[in-house]
Formats: C-alpha cells, structure tokens, sequence
C-alpha cells in the first residue's frame, strides 16, 4: 500500500467504460481547480477507437478513445490512474488487467457487486505488487483542488459550497460515499476544508482499508487532522484502533462509527452497504466507537455531535499555530451547458430542424398526430401511412387504396429495364444491399419512371387552360418538349399496358371524378394517330389520375395541388414501389451467386 499521496495537479486518468457525466464532471472540477491539463487522458470502450468529444472549461476537447487497456496505458504512459465504470460482471477482470500495467498505480472500482473471491485477488495483487485499489462499490476520491474520482463529491455547486477548488487542511475517509459529500460540506463549515477524502466502499472486503488511508494522510504534511466515518459490520475499524495503540498515528483523529440504532432492531438487520450488517457485539457501532475512543481517537457522543468534535479538533489546532491560514481564492464559473441553460429559461436557441410529420417525443411515435398504436390497432394500410407522412393528413379510403394499387403495380417490370439492370450488375459485383438498392434507384429520371410528375404538371395545365389534344401536343412539340405520360417501348394501340387498364378501371368505380384521366385519354387518341406506340403509359395513368384524386377528395387546395405537384411527390410513388422491385432483383442475384456481370463483345458496336 502507497505512503503517502495518491493524486496531485498533474495526475491523469484512464476512464474505463465510457459514462459521459461522470467524465465530464471530472473535467469541470479541474476547470474549477486552475488545472492547465485536463485529468482524464483517455478512455478506454472495448472494442471501439476514436475521440469523444467533451468540454474542458469554453474550449472543446477530443479524448482518445482506446479499445483496450495495453493500447491506452502504452499510448498515456503518464496516467497512473484507472477508473473502472465496468459492470459487476466485468469489473474484477478488467481491473486486474489494469493492475497488470506497470503505468497503473491506483484502480477506483465503482461497481457494486463485484464477486468477494474476485475482490480478494485484486487485494493480494495490489498489495504484492505496491498498488492502491479503492472500492469496489465506492464513489472514488479527491484530492481538492487537484483531483477528482468520477461523480465524487456530487455537483460543481456542491463542490463549490464545499471549497473542495482548493485544498484544507482535514483529511477524511469513510466507508460511503454519500455520506462522504455530506462529512465535505461538514468539514467545511467548521474547518478551513478538505485536503484529500477516500470513500473505500461499502463492502465486505474493500481494497484498501480505513487505517490504510489514515497511515497515508499522516505522511502527508499538508493534512493536520483526520476525519473517520465508519459503519457497523466487519472489523475494518480495529485495524485502525491498533495502529492508534501502536503510536503509528500522531494527527488527531475524529471518528464515528455509524450505526447505533441497529441495537433498537430485536434481529440482525442489513443495511443499505454489503458491509454493513453486524455479526457480532464486536462488529457493532458500540464496540467499535468505544474501541477507538480507549485508543485516542476523539469519538463524539452521537452523530449530531460529530461537526461539533471536528470543530473543537480544528480549532486547538489553530491555537497551537499547527494550522496556517488559507487565503481564500475565487473559483472561475463553469460555463452552462447549453441543453442545461435552456431547460432552466436562461438561454434560448433556434432549432436547426423543422419537422411537421412525425414526433417521438411521447410515449411512442406519432406519425402526423396519430399515435402508433392507433395506426395499428385501426387497421391503417402502407397507403394511410404514405397519406399520414407524405400529405399530412387520413384520406378517403379509396385514395389509399389508389396508393397502394399504384405501388404494386409498378414495384417490378422485369430485369431487362435500366433500373434493375443497373442494380443486378451491381449485386452481382459483390456490393451490399444498398450500394445495389442506390445503383438502380439513380436510373430513374425523365426517360425512366420520372415522368409521372411531369405528366402531372403538363396534363393539368393544358386542361386547366382548356386546351384541346390538338393544340397542347403541337404546342409541345413547337418547343421540342415530348410529352410526358404517353409514349411506350413495347406497349401499343393494339398492345395496351395492364397496369393502366387497371388504374383507369379503380379509378372510373371508386373516384368522384377522373376530369385528367379522361383528358389524359382524349391526348392519347390524338397522339396513336401519328404513330401506334404513343399510348398512355403507366406514368401517365398514375399522374393524371393522382391529379383527380386530389382535386375529387375534397382535401386539398389548388395551391397544394400545385404545390405537390412541383415538389415531386408523384414521382415519389414511383421510387418507393420500385425499390421493392430493386431490393428483390439485389436477393436473387445473391441467391442465385451470379458471378460478375461482363458485357459480351458481339452487343457493342466499335467503330471510330
């Protein structure tokens, strides 16, 4: 066991098992403290490697983040300090691994739980080998003004309150450490503070021991009075009484021991610590204050009166000139975080994102104020989620019927069209799912599946404005524009595409009126007079058609309508349905294990 200090302005920590509070209280503290590097040196995630992102002060910092513990005490030789947030399961494991490092000389277990046989290894190893392990089941420690374990000593307010900034005169330790922020703001207000505390955990067998960090705090010279706060249970506290009697301790000690009320209890009553559970007269709070009272150690007659024992300690010490005075100093102010200063109202911020369809704040999602449990339990449809999320709104039935037709109808049209050719040469190139989804997605465009918006747009204006078949093709065709909507590679008079057959029947037995697919129809007719492909194609169909589903509904303005239609929500249909199509070409591809796609020589034309 070390002699004398642990921790000084320049210690540096490895914090294992990333918890952002913890850490970032640590940086804080030394912000508060003047220090100029911050105390955490790395962090150590099994498995992952990087930087975290935290604050040290106004500045913004990058911590390395280690996979494992060799890596990060290789790459921070100066850090001597391990800080174990890891579970009970893993804690002993990992904190043997850490003691194993000859960088590592004090291991802060804070897991509660920790297996006793594991506990007494890391005992035998710390010791064997000169080392300081403090918990399991501990807060940690502090050294004021220099150092701080983790969440000790609770909130900068707290260790504001607690002038543990900068350092006093008291050393302390005890068993809790909730107890322990309570004894700092005691010690405080009747002392000039702390100068470093231990809490060394509340079980059966902890690291390192009650006298051990007493027999360090009288090596110390800053420390001229010690403060014991220990608890029934176990027999810790008789090691301390024995190097009391054996003049190992020339400071004053202050000491109590918790638990006097368990002799009210007619049986044996556990306590909230692992430890503190009495197995005996012995091991009672009792003995154990009677004890070390017989061994010098200043014991008050109860709790209450403990504040007014440190008192009277501290002050003899003052008049016997042992104690100089602190001059006091003034603590810079942490800056707020900002999520912090806008729950409290000090600050406010604008937003960097609008949404207006969705919201998983609650208990659970809502998709455009319906709740997902609704959803289901009313029997919604992929096309009422589509009308939820896309339009904002629950349509007719029969409009998302309509939707639903339109993607099953067009969530596939074979391998040999540009979109799934691109995606099954991708697939069978090795690439992912997504690489060979984006791949065939990025065909579509005006000459493939893109044109349902355009169609949209251009059979609503020459219908609005009353033009006939006649005048709006020449028109388009004066300014060089083919008309979107009609016009197939396969499909003719005489070969009509299914799919808009379908769409038109739906359509003409469940809309209120189909005004632009009969529009859409008459262009068609004038258009199969000049060559026998320019039918009506599927693009077409489900544009003109969307345009009587909006403006029949009821739902919706003309503004809306406009607006739908130029922001491309009509191809959107066409992108959803056909990464179905996309997606199943990519699995049968990689089903079939179809090796890499090479165009033969006799399908290229090369000429100069």
């Amino acid at each position: 066991m070390a002699t004398g200090q642990l921790f000084s302005r320049t210690t540096q920590a490895l914090f294992y098992n990333y918890k952002q509070l913890p850490v970032q209280r640590m940086l804080d503290f030394d912000f508060l403290c003047g220090r100029e590097t911050p105390s955490v040196a790395g962090i150590i995630n099994p498995g992952s490697e990087g930087f975290q992102k935290l604050f040290f002060g106004q500045e913004e910092i990058a911590i390395p983040v280690h996979a494992a513990i060799e890596a990060a005490c290789a790459a921070h030789p100066t850090a001597d300090v391990f800080i174990n947030f890891a579970s009970f399961r893993s804690a002993a494991a990992s904190s043997m691994a850490a003691l194993k490092q000859p960088t590592i000389k004090v291991v802060a277990i804070i897991a509660e739980g920790v297996p006793e046989s594991d506990t007494k290894q890391l005992i035998a190893y710390a010791r064997a080998n000169n080392k300081v392990v403090i918990g399991p089941a501990t807060v940690g420690g502090i050294q004021a003004g220099a150092f701080k374990i983790g969440d000790t000593a609770g909130t900068i307010d707290n260790i504001i309150q607690c002038k543990l900034y900068r350092p006093g005169s008291v050393g302390f330790v005890s068993k809790s450490g909730g107890m322990s922020n309570e004894m700092y703001n005691t010690v405080a207000r009747v002392t000039d503070g702390i100068y470093e505390g231990i809490a060394i955990g509340g079980d059966v067998f902890p690291g390192s021991t009650l006298s051990d960090h007493i027999l360090r705090f009288n090596n110390i010279p800053q420390i001229k009075m010690m403060v014991v706060l220990g608890e029934l249970g176990g027999r810790d506290e008789y090691s301390l009484v024995e190097a009391l009697k054996q003049g190992k301790v020339n400071k004053p000690v202050v000491a109590w021991v918790s638990g006097t009320c368990a002799r009210l209890f007619k049986s044996e009553v556990q306590f909230g610590h692992a430890g503190a559970k009495s197995g005996g007269e012995m091991e009672s709070a009792q003995a154990k204050n009677q004890a070390l009272m017989d061994a010098g150690a200043i014991v008050p007659t109860s709790f209450e009166a403990l504040e007014s024992a440190i008192k009277e300690t501290f002050e003899k010490l003052i008049e016997e000139g042992k104690v100089s005075p602190i001059k006091e100093v003034t603590p810079p102010q942490i800056p707020e975080d900002l999520s912090a200063a806008i729950k409290s109202g000090k600050v406010r911020a604008p937003t960097h994102i609008i949404s207006t369809i969705s919201d998983d704040r609650g208990e659970e999602p809502c998709y455009a104020g319906v709740p997902m449990s609704s959803i289901i339990e009313q029997g919604y449809g992929v096309g009422d989620v589509i009308s939820l999320l896309w339009f904002k709104r629950s349509l007719p039935r029969y409009c998302t019927k309509f939707i639903e037709i339109c993607i099953m109808l067009c969530a596939d049209h074979g391998p040999c069209v540009s979109g799934a050719h691109n995606t099954i040469v991708t697939a069978r190139a090795g690439k992912d799912l997504v690489s060979s989804l984006v791949s065939g997605l990025l065909t579509i465009g005006p000459r493939f599946g893109g044109a349902i918006d355009d169609a949209a747009r251009y059979f609503k204006d020459a219908c609005d404005r009353n033009l006939t078949p006649y005048e709006f093709v020449e028109d388009m065709k004066k300014k060089g524009i083919r008309v979107p909507g009609i016009g197939h590679r396969i499909k003719s008079r005489d070969n009509r595409d299914k799919r808009v057959e379908l769409l038109q029947k739906f359509a003409r037995s469940n809309f209120p009126s189909v005004k632009y697919m009969e529009y859409a129809v008459q262009v068609e007719s004038y258009t199969l007079s000049k060559a026998n492909n320019l039918v009506l194609n599927v693009d077409g169909a489900i544009g003109s058609l969307f345009l009587d589903l909006l403006a029949g509904s009821g739902m919706f303005t003309k503004q809306e309508i406009d607006e739908i239609v130029q922001i491309g929500y009509l191809n959107g249909l066409f992108v959803l349905a056909r990464s179905i199509g996309l997606i199943g070409h990519t699995f049968d591809q990689k089903r079939l294990k179809q090796p890499l796609y090479r165009h033969p020589w006799e399908d290229v034309l090369y000429t100069k």
